[in-house]
């Protein structure tokens, strides 16, 4: 029977397409029409869906079906105001339709206006013999208005009429994790698999919870049971890897990314997390073939093209690092933790021109951490920049005041330009915040010290604690 249902289904779709070419008008029942119509919202081609739904309504123009359809379509397009007045002549023809209240709600949600939108559906739950999916899209409205106490309840209710909407599943463990309630939700979970022993989908959510709270043996526990309910659970094998490398089996972790490589498509992640554990198992030339295969798999990977460049630093191969950056970069000009990477191998290169360049760079993209500020005025200490050094860290002074590691650098910096006041001054202040940082002055400005005058001052500053 389905099969001659399939059957059927495609011959219309066939007769409507070579309709379409030769112009001929064919006639179809309101159900045909209805079912081209939504074969062509499911696909995405919404020309063909209009075309069809307009031919439709032609020849069964007072058909409630199709008219919903248009109602669809029209929220699809944002033509707000033209679908809400087709509801309201709707809703006077078939005031007890439940379609025309969901489409309704739909539209309210459309404007933002989830409230409204929840009033409907509550209205269509009075209505409706099938309450599962009405109970999931009133949980999704809480959620848009960040109410995940209450979606959590929806969620829960719609799991009770339908313990396969895995939608709802993941959405109310989605609930759980917004209120850092994952004691709550394993409880949930474990009631559940009670009665679903065989939900793969619930025992891969069990175990996330549990890998959340660091007890990584439970977890690999409920990964077990995922790959036992489905063997072919790519998603299962990805996070029980993930476990496997916490608990520092790394041999285990990359035969489960490897099973995934069999099971399905590569997936960059699982060729990046087995170059990682073959790099930690000191087995680099697989590592490197792994990354290799990370970035061919996907070559905008930022994770993986730091985790090549990284890897290439900590084998000293300098120029090798140096180069895969300089790719990523050519890939993603403005990535912040490209320009780390970069800074990091030049500074190991003693090339503190390009080390400037890649500080510059990471500050103009808004990185504003104390770190980076400081290494940029070191370096520029370095190349012989002081007045430039001196501008950075007054800058980096307003983003973080009362540093004293700003502070004792300023201070250096002013005396060895003779400014002695206002060296003076940034002297006495970094010591009265924290004068366990004053090895700065010996480590960047030991000229500083020989200065009777300075040395006066640093005593004083120690005697008045």
């Amino acid at each position: 029977m389905e099969s001659n249902m399939f059957e059927e289904y495609e011959q219309c779709l066939t007769r409507f397409e070579s309709m379409i070419k030769t112009n001929k008008v064919y006639f179809f029942d309101a159900l045909e029409f209805e079912a081209i119509v939504q074969h062509y919202i499911d696909s995405g081609k919404i020309s063909l869906a209009k075309k069809a739904l307009s031919l439709g309504l032609e020849q069964h123009p007072n058909v409630m079906c199709l008219s919903l359809l248009k109602v669809e379509l029209l929220i699809f397009e944002d033509q707000l105001e033209r679908a809400d007045d087709l509801l309201q002549s709707l809703e006077i023809l078939e005031p007890s339709n439940e379609e025309i209240y969901i489409h309704k709600a739909s539209l309210y949600s459309k404007k933002e206006n989830h409230e409204a939108a929840i009033g409907m559906y509550m209205k269509v739950l009075e209505l409706t013999d099938d309450p599962g999916e009405i109970l999931s899209f009133i949980g999704m409205e809480y959620m848009f208005v960040e109410n995940y106490s209450k979606a959590k309840v929806f969620f829960i209710k719609c799991l009770n009429e339908d313990v396969t909407d895995y939608s709802a599943l993941y959405n109310l463990i989605y609930c759980y994790d917004h209120l850092s309630q994952h004691d709550e939700a394993i409880e949930y979970l474990n009631n559940f698999l009670e009665n679903n022993p065989y939900s793969e989908v619930a025992w891969q959510q069990l175990g996330k919870q549990y890998y959340t709270i660091k007890a990584y043996e439970k977890a690999l526990a409920a990964y077990d049971f995922a790959t036992i309910s489905d063997d072919s659970f790519v998603g299962a094998y990805l996070e029980k890897g993930k476990v496997l490398e916490r608990l520092k089996r790394y041999n285990e972790a990359i035969e489960n990314y490897q099973l995934t490589l069999v099971l399905d498509d590569p997936t960059a992640f699982a060729l990046l997390r087995i170059g990682h554990c073959y790099e930690i198992l000191g087995a680099p030339k697989m590592a490197l073939q792994f990354y290799k295969k990370t970035l061919k798999e996907d070559p905008v990977l930022e994770k993986g093209w730091l985790a090549l460049a990284n890897f290439h630093y900590r084998q000293n191969e300098l120029e090798e690092a140096l180069n895969t950056i300089n790719k990523a970069l050519n890939v993603e000009a403005e990535n912040i933790e490209y320009w780390k990477v970069y800074a990091k191998i030049q500074k190991k290169l003693d090339n503190f021109n390009q080390v400037e360049e890649a500080y510059k760079e990471l500050i103009e993209l808004g990185l504003c951490d104390l770190e980076i500020w400081i290494d940029r005025s070191d370096n520029l200490i370095k190349i012989d920049a002081q007045n430039q050094a001196l501008v950075n860290l007054k800058q980096a002074a307003i983003f973080h005041i009362d540093e004293p590691e700003l502070l004792f650098r300023i201070a250096g910096l002013l005396i060895c330009q003779l400014e002695m006041k206002e060296g003076i001054k940034y002297l006495k202040r970094a010591y009265k915040i924290n004068p366990d940082y004053d090895f700065i002055l010996e480590d960047l400005f030991p000229s500083i010290l020989l200065k009777p005058s300075v040395l006066a001052v640093i005593d004083e500053m120690k005697n008045s604690r």
